[in-house]
Formats: structure tokens, C-alpha cells, sequence
């Protein structure tokens, strides 16, 4: 007896009508149902998608992940630690600038009222001594040094023109401040020219 011939029209292999009218299952694409029943998927049928990582797979993506994200958080941190304490740095340097700027114009602002002062005492109540005299103020912070001598007028003294002894006569005044804690400090010099008439000078010994 011969085998059966399939009919007209029909492919070896295509199943029963039940295996054709049978649902895909919920979910399933095509490709996994001729798969799960045990043929191949005709043609047309889109192949399987790849399948999904298992979880320990997952897991070791994920934890490199989370490594990374770690590293460039802490690059971070330190990039901006290093940023703040630069700008610290800068203002710090800023300010302790500023600070001595500020002690230093108050501490020349009192050597020169010292001074002023020093100066307008020059010839108070006693005669003008040419010579020199010294003094501390503030218990030693101002250190001041007055040098009193006879000016000559360069144009007399190149004539050899006479000068007149009960004539007022001019004094050149130097006066030098200095102030600091310890050490060379600032110093501050002045110097004028004070008109002293005949009966307010003194001969010095």
C-alpha cells in the first residue's frame, strides 16, 4: 500500500488545521510557538528577539555601574574641595591684605599728627636752639628725632654778602618719626622752615 500523498496545495510539515487555528500564546511571538511546538518557523515568521541577561548577569552590570557612578562622584568631591580651598586661599590673602592696609594708613595718620605736633612746638615758650633732640611716644611705638640748623640762603653764601645779626633769621626743621614693634619700621620725615626773630634765637653753647 502506498504511502499517502499530501493534498494538492498543502506543505509537508504545515501542520494539522488544529495546529494552524491553535493561538500564539499571550505574550509569545510567533517564532517561540513554532519553536515550542517543535518545528521551525515558516518563512515570514520574524525570528525570536535574544534573550534577556540572567540576574547574576544583571547584578554584575549593575554593581559596576554603581562602582563608576562612585569613582566620578568622588573625583567630583575632590575637584571641588580643591576649588573651594583655592578660593579660601585667594580671599584669605585678600583680606590679611587689606587688614595691614588698614594698620598701616592708621599708624602713618598718628605719626603724622605727632609729628605736626612736634613741629608747631618748635620755638613755644623758649627760644630756638640749633641741635638735635629725640623722644619716644606711646611708650616707645612713635620714635621721633628733631635736627635744627641755620639755613643759608645759596645765593648769599656764593656773594659772601654780609648778614645782619639782629635780622629775623630761617631754620630748617627735619623731623623724622619711625614706629613699629621691633625692628626697622616706617618712617615719616619732614621738613620745614620756620622765620625766628632775633630776640626768640639762642646761641647754642
Amino acid at each position: 500500500m502506498s504511502a499517502a500523498q499530501p493534498a494538492p496545495g498543502r506543505c509537508a510539515g504545515a501542520g494539522s488545521a488544529a495546529d494552524r487555528r491553535r493561538p500564539f500564546p499571550r505574550g509569545n511571538p510567533p517564532a517561540r510557538a513554532w519553536a515550542a511546538a517543535g518545528r521551525g518557523a515558516p518563512a515570514g515568521v520574524y525570528a525570536a528577539r535574544s534573550p534577556r541577561p540572567a540576574s547574576g548577569e544583571r547584578a554584575s552590570r549593575a554593581a559596576v555601574a554603581a562602582r563608576r557612578q562612585r569613582g566620578y562622584t568622588l573625583i567630583e568631591v575632590i575637584v571641588a574641595f580643591a576649588l573651594l580651598a583655592l578660593a579660601l586661599t585667594l580671599l584669605l590673602g585678600t583680606l590679611s591684605g587689606a587688614a595691614r592696609q588698614v594698620r598701616w594708613s592708621g599708624d602713618a595718620g598718628r605719626a603724622a599728627l605727632y609729628a605736626q605736633s612736634l613741629l608747631d612746638q618748635v620755638g613755644v615758650g623758649e627760644p630756638v636752639v640749633a641741635g638735635e633732640r629725640a623722644g619716644e611716644l606711646e611708650q616707645g611705638r612713635y620714635r621721633w628725632r628733631l635736627r635744627i640748623t641755620p639755613w643759608q640762603d645759596p645765593v648769599l653764601a656764593a656773594t659772601g654778602a654780609p648778614v645782619d645779626p639782629t635780622a629775623a633769621r630761617l631754620f630748617e626743621l627735619t623731623l623724622g618719626v619711625e614706629w613699629g614693634e621691633a625692628g626697622p619700621g616706617q618712617r615719616l620725615q619732614l621738613r620745614s622752615l620756620r622765620l625766628v626773630p632775633a630776640d626768640a634765637q639762642a646761641v647754642p653753647p
